[in-house]
């Protein structure tokens, strides 16, 4: 058994998945590993794998012509996943992929496509949540900032977002626990790139900017509270504690 161990980035995992496939090992011979998140094993050999753009590029349009372009978005979404082998899902799902084709994501029924349909919805389910719950804080500069620390690398998920609808913004959504953040100018395509904690500091040190629409939403998140039907479990289940960590409502700093 060999055990093929891959950055992670899509070119990484791709690149992983391409190294593996073409090894002549046989499927159940192979298993494509998270570098930094897998757990050694005896009576398995390692490869480490360099991301090659190519290989990965291979991989991508195979996926979208022999499977679906919605494959490719379920793919995607699980690549981003907390799943420590998330790798190896994806792998398993592609065996079945090329073998069913345009069918496979209906095909609940095969163990590895059920697999990555539950960890594709885990991974869909937190960004759309983060549609809601992000909040932009104006910098003494202009630039809208929030900050989100999400269990998932969703940024690139939600960038597209609020790029409709703030497409004449400065912008700036940062994961605090990738250490990434989409970063969009005005009237610009959006973009991601790391962003460390200094970066990250040099944009709070220029908060200070008195919103009005972030007060009046504050404002009304008091008023319309009624104190006699709090219910602090009912409200854990649509707004987990790990939301609230950015969001104005649940801020004391103003």
């Amino acid at each position: 058994m060999r055990g093929y161990l891959c950055e992670d980035s899509l070119e990484g995992i791709f690149t992983g998945i391409y190294d593996a496939w073409a090894s002549g090992l046989g499927h159940d011979g192979v298993r494509v590993l998270m570098k930094n998140q897998y757990e050694p094993e005896f009576f398995m050999e390692y490869e480490e794998v360099l991301p090659d753009s190519e290989k990965a590029e291979k991989v991508a349009r195979s996926i979208r012509r022999k499977i679906s372009a919605e494959a490719f978005r379920a793919v995607y979404r699980t690549a981003v996943s907390r799943e420590p082998e998330r790798a190896d899902i994806i792998y398993r799902f592609l065996v079945e992929g090329f073998r069913y084709g345009r069918e496979t994501l209906q095909l609940l029924q095969l163990p590895a496509v059920r697999r990555l349909f539950e960890v594709d919805r885990m991974v869909g389910n937190e960004a759309h949540r983060y549609l809601e719950f992000i909040r932009f804080e104006q910098m003494k500069n202009g630039v809208l900032f929030a900050e989100i620390s999400p269990k998932s690398r969703v940024v690139t998920l939600v960038a597209s977002h609020f790029a409709d609808r703030f497409p004449d913004e400065n912008w700036v959504i940062y994961d605090d626990v990738h250490g990434e953040a989409a970063i969009h100018g005005a009237g610009k395509d959006w973009a991601v790139a790391g962003l460390s904690l200094e970066e990250a500091d040099a944009y709070r040190r220029n908060q200070g900017v008195s919103d009005e629409y972030e007060d009046l939403w504050k404002t009304f998140f008091e008023a319309t509270g009624i104190r006699e039907r709090e219910n602090y479990h009912c409200q854990r289940n649509f707004l987990p504690l790990w939301y609230r960590k950015h969001m104005t409502e649940f801020s004391s700093s103003r």
